[in-house]
């Protein structure tokens, strides 16, 4: 159906031909989106919140994901149109979400546009590299790191509330007693997207697959216990879930980390992975 450049609007079952072709231009930066898409459609029932589209003629240009996370993606010259557009929207529905992350040529526009009215953020992380490997790693996989069994959440929890306590600044217990957080990890768990190093009842090692597509998937939740860092741990685990990942989940692996965590962008240059974009993410 043509369409003339309007507005964005909520998009609907008709539309996910256009939401597909415009994720596959993207496929690892677009993976939080397209993972969704694959498995819900785009009609709002389905997916659990709104889905917002912005076209140029029969093109679509931009797609904003309205729910829990707010989600842009727009093509290359076309993210200031999406932000004034996600932005109206946005602005009259009222903040509903704790994160805005996405591409950062998309997130930070739209963000200059909302702080006025959604601001101040807890923190704006402008510059997160999206790092992504299409091939076996460059570092030996540690052996001990494999699926985390559901019998064993309770043992996974703690380090799991650590690791967004570190990562995020905020503890993940302080809505509802964490009730949803564990929610969240045992659905991972059971999704086999977990995985840990755990010698004697301890984590040692943790990372989950937080993002999937046919094309790629995402590794978030990174984390090594304090006790046995400096020791490569974090390289070696990594290396063991690419494995895994690239078995059974997805082709490409990615990941995005804060740009001033040279450590850890290190390390990941280490086990193989290459910047192939750039996120942002601001935190309420």
């Amino acid at each position: 159906m043509l369409r003339s450049t309007s507005p964005a609007r909520v998009l609907d079952a008709g539309d996910e031909g256009a939401v597909r072709e415009l994720l596959a231009t993207d496929p690892v930066g677009a993976c939080m989106l397209a993972g969704r898409i694959e498995t819900h459609g785009t009609a709002t029932a389905s997916l659990g919140a709104p889905l917002w589209g912005l076209y140029a003629g029969r093109r679509l240009d931009a797609v904003c994901l309205a729910g829990a996370n707010l989600i842009p993606l727009a093509r290359p010259g076309a993210e200031q149109a999406a932000a004034a557009a996600f932005a109206d929207r946005a602005r009259r529905a009222g903040r509903r979400c704790s994160t805005v992350v996405g591409p950062a040529a998309a997130v930070l526009p739209l963000w200059e546009l909302l702080a006025p009215w959604w601001g101040p953020a807890r923190e704006v992380r402008a510059r997160q590299p999206l790092l992504a490997i299409s091939g076996p790693p460059e570092v030996p996989a540690e052996p001990q790191v494999r699926p985390v069994r559901p019998e064993e959440l309770d043992t996974l929890l703690p380090a799991a509330v650590a690791m967004f306590t570190e990562e995020v600044g905020v503890s993940p217990t302080r809505v509802d007693g964490g009730a949803g957080y564990r929610a969240r990890v045992a659905e991972m768990v059971r999704a086999g997207h977990s995985f840990a190093w755990i010698e004697r009842g301890e984590v040692l090692f943790k990372a989950d697959i937080g993002a999937v597509s046919r094309d790629a998937c995402q590794v978030q939740g990174v984390w090594v216990s304090p006790q046995h860092r400096g020791q490569g741990i974090g390289q070696r685990g990594t290396a063991a879930v690419v494995e895994h990942a690239r078995a059974a989940i997805a082709p490409v692996v990615s990941l995005y980390v804060n740009d001033y965590n040279g450590a850890a962008r290190a390390a990941y240059e280490r086990v193989g992975f290459q910047q192939v974009g750039t996120y942002a993410s601001v935190l309420f």
